[in-house]
């Protein structure tokens, strides 16, 4: 099984599938590497390199007690990225996934990347402040934590209508997705999908984003339910210069598994151009 160890004496898993430009792919929470399967083996026949891992106490990777925030998420994919000598790569982050890109870049620079795309992004930051006052409510990721405790199993069943918008009238979203984010979902250790939600809800990424200098191309659903596009994307493209935006209407948060034929073209024509 590929992995790297870490500084701190974790490992991390990773999969490395096809030749050509590297694509590096940051999923979202509580999922892992898995979610971008459709991605990877799009682009790997495409004529890329395309490489994903378990975020740390996700899916295959450890399920440390320590540095499970932005600042370890980042470093651990900076450690990734140094360990395999990947250059010129086009970073893709989905939810708080993108808020890894945002970190990394912000705290490893982009020497090794030339673009990045940010996917249903959490950054600049979520939870509702007096400078944020547009945010969600500290009570809602409350709730998500004393249900993560209560009965992750139960809360991964609910937490996935929502993520793909299977409850919107005419949606057709089938049981078995459904069932693959439950499946994902219950390989991430408790305490680290539980110390997650404060890393992807509470950081503010403002500084980070203003540090990107590389091309960039922001895509969301407008009909996303878990990050509400006007309090992320909407933002987030006033504060990287010369950020270009894709918004789907009606498209969820799940879009990479609900919408990959349309997804996907965005995301080669983005990396061609």
């Amino acid at each position: 099984m590929p992995t790297i160890t870490t500084k701190d004496g974790h490992e991390i898993y990773y999969k490395d599938w096809g030749d050509g430009p590297v694509v590096t792919f940051s999923h979202g929470w509580p999922l892992n590497s898995d979610a971008w399967g459709i991605q990877m083996n799009f682009l790997a026949q495409n004529g890329f390199r395309t490489i994903a891992h378990d975020r740390r106490g996700h899916g295959k990777s450890a399920q440390t007690a320590t540095r499970n925030d932005m600042d370890g998420y980042a470093d651990d994919l900076a450690e990734l990225i140094e360990a395999l000598d990947l250059r010129d790569i086009t970073m893709v982050g989905h939810s708080t996934g993108g808020g890894e890109v945002a970190r990394y870049i912000g705290r490893h620079g982009t020497g090794r990347v030339s673009k990045a795309l940010l996917l249903g992004a959490v950054p600049p930051v979520m939870v509702k402040s007096d400078a944020n006052p547009d945010g969600l409510a500290i009570d809602v990721f409350d709730g998500l934590r004393r249900d993560i405790i209560a009965n992750r199993s139960q809360f991964y069943k609910d937490f996935a209508i929502p993520f793909y918008s299977a409850n919107r009238p005419g949606a057709q979203v089938p049981q078995s997705l459904l069932d693959e984010f439950w499946l994902l979902s219950m390989q991430a250790g408790l305490k680290n999908a539980h110390d997650c939600i404060k890393a992807f809800s509470e950081t503010d990424f403002t500084d980070d984003l203003r540090k990107f200098d590389v091309p960039t191309l922001i895509v969301h659903g407008e009909d996303d339910q878990i990050v509400p596009i006007h309090d992320s994307a909407h933002k987030a493209a006033k504060l990287i210069q010369g950020a270009r935006t894709i918004y789907y209407p009606g498209l969820p948060h799940g879009l990479t598994a609900t919408h990959a034929d349309r997804f996907n073209a965005d995301l080669l024509a983005f990396l061609k151009s």
